[in-house]
């Protein structure tokens, strides 16, 4: 029996978004799937060397706050930054690794991490902008191992 393999496609550049790829990602790893995950548009933000990601609870209804608060006051200045200091601690005592600390996972595991080159020519990215072992390709690069994938997901 071959090796099985899940592909994902990572879009969103967000703090709470960048949990899904890398934790789906490490996990099948660990269960002995091929893994590669194609970062394109936002989901580029995931891979820099010093990411700077953000969470807020506009435009997601479902996101859990500590009391109720009307949209107007969440899109005040400030908030963003406020929501984002509070995720981070609550996942800091609740133990969930960093993105970076599950970053590195993957990449220990051996998952293939892929930068869509258009995006990267799209926003004037720079491959110094990126974590070491970051490989580069379009759509056609995706659909290779996609194509063959036993899972697709798309985040």
């Amino acid at each position: 029996m071959s090796e099985k393999k899940l592909a994902i496609i990572a879009t969103k550049g967000t703090l709470d978004w960048a949990y899904p790829p890398f934790i789906l990602a490490s996990t099948a790893a660990a269960l002995g799937y091929q893994v590669q995950v194609f970062f394109t548009f936002y989901g580029l933000q995931l891979l820099k060397k010093k990411p700077d990601l953000k969470v807020t609870s506009l435009g997601n209804p479902g996101m859990p706050m500590p009391m109720p608060m009307p949209v107007l006051l969440q899109a005040l200045p400030g908030m963003q930054g406020m929501m984002t200091h509070m995720m981070k601690q609550k996942m800091k005592s609740k133990g969930v690794a960093s993105v970076e600390e599950l970053r590195e996972m993957c990449q220990e595991a051996e998952v293939k991490m892929i930068a869509c080159q258009m995006t990267v020519d799209l926003f004037d990215m720079s491959r110094d902008d990126f974590i070491d072992g970051v490989e580069y390709g379009g759509a056609a690069t995706f659909f290779e191992f996609a194509g063959e994938s036993d899972i697709c997901l798309f985040i």
